[in-house]
Formats: structure tokens, sequence, C-alpha cells
């Protein structure tokens, strides 16, 4: 990309994730969790969409912008603090990368729809917002699935899995059919796709 707006979103979006104290473990070394994320979204955006908009590009790579500033366990530990906290993340989420498009040169229509594609507005009738959330999707089960797999019993985890797949693609569901996985993950997702 050679636009100077979205080359000023992208940096200050990574500054941002940068600040993530959550620290992982890399081929990099250790990095900043959140920073590790959004350059996974972006990279599986390449796959699913290589010609994505910019627009599209820097919401998926603002996702879950500042997200560690506000924990799960800031809500309530059942399904309706768990909504609730997801409902508050995608609209701080969004007003902040709104706020950062403004701020990189980026015209009001043009940050209400970054805002709008990190809200998931019109999930399945627009496309890119559909490109997000396979993204999104994808992301989960590459880096993410195999860890949250041990914390619950199989019954949640095959539901998770199956919501998660009704979000999604047929394009979605092919490149996650190609994910390399454990063999237990892989069973797991046998099982859940068994009935649909």
């Amino acid at each position: 990309m050679s636009n100077a707006e979205f080359k000023t979103a992208i940096r200050i979006i990574d500054e941002a994730h940068a600040q993530d104290p959550n620290r992982v473990p890399s081929s990099q070394g250790e990095q900043p969790y959140e920073l590790l994320y959004s350059n996974k979204m972006s990279e599986y955006l390449q796959k699913c969409d290589p010609d994505a908009s910019e627009i599209l590009r820097i919401a998926v790579r603002a996702q879950h912008l500042r997200r560690w500033e506000v924990p799960r366990d800031s809500y309530a530990k059942n399904k309706a603090g768990y909504h609730l906290w997801r409902t508050y993340l995608k609209k701080r989420q969004a007003d902040l990368a709104a706020s950062i498009c403004l701020q990189s040169g980026y015209t009001e229509e043009d940050a209400n729809r970054v805002a709008g594609l990190i809200r998931k507005e019109n999930l399945k009738q627009d496309m890119e917002t559909q490109t997000l959330e396979d993204v999104a999707c994808l992301v989960f089960l590459d880096d993410q699935f195999e860890e949250f797999e041990k914390e619950h019993d199989e019954a949640k985890i095959i539901n998770i899995l199956r919501k998660t797949w009704s979000k999604m693609s047929k394009r979605g569901h092919e490149l996650a059919l190609g994910i390399s996985m454990s063999d237990r993950a892989a069973e797991l997702i046998n099982k859940a796709l068994a009935d649909q």
C-alpha cells in the first residue's frame, strides 16, 4: 500500500497493540499478544481476500484495539455478562478505530465504515463484514482453539464450533478445513460438523 493515510492508521493501531502488557512467545521472541493477534488477522485477510480495501484492512487490524483494557472478568461470569462485555468491546473498539482513521486523514464516511465493520453490521449481507468475521473465526480456530478447548467440556466446545461455523462463509469454511490441527481439535471439529 502506498496510501499515506493507510500507513499512518496502521502505524497508530500497531503502536496501540504494542502497549498490550500480555506477552506471548512467537517466532520473533516474546511479543504483545494483541500485536501478534492483529498480524495474524492481516495474514488471514490476505488469504481470504488478497484485494481487500484499505478500509477492510484497517478494520481487521483494529478489531481488538486496546481490548486488554477491558478484561473479561470486569463483567459477570455468565452468558449475559459475556454478551455485555462483547457488545461493549465492539462499540469501544469501533469508536477508537474511527478516531484513528480521522486522525490519519480519512474522511468521516471512511471512519464510520471502519467502525461499522468492527461492529460487524450487516453480517451475511455485507461482503466486507462477512470477510472480517471469517478472518476472526479463522484466527480463533488456528491460534486459540486448542488452548480454549482444554478449558471447557466437550458439549460446550461442540456448540461453540457450530456457532463459529454458522457465522462463516463458504470460503471461510474452505480455509478452516485447511488449518493444521492436533488430532483432538480435528476430532472435535468433525463432531461439530457431523450433523451440519
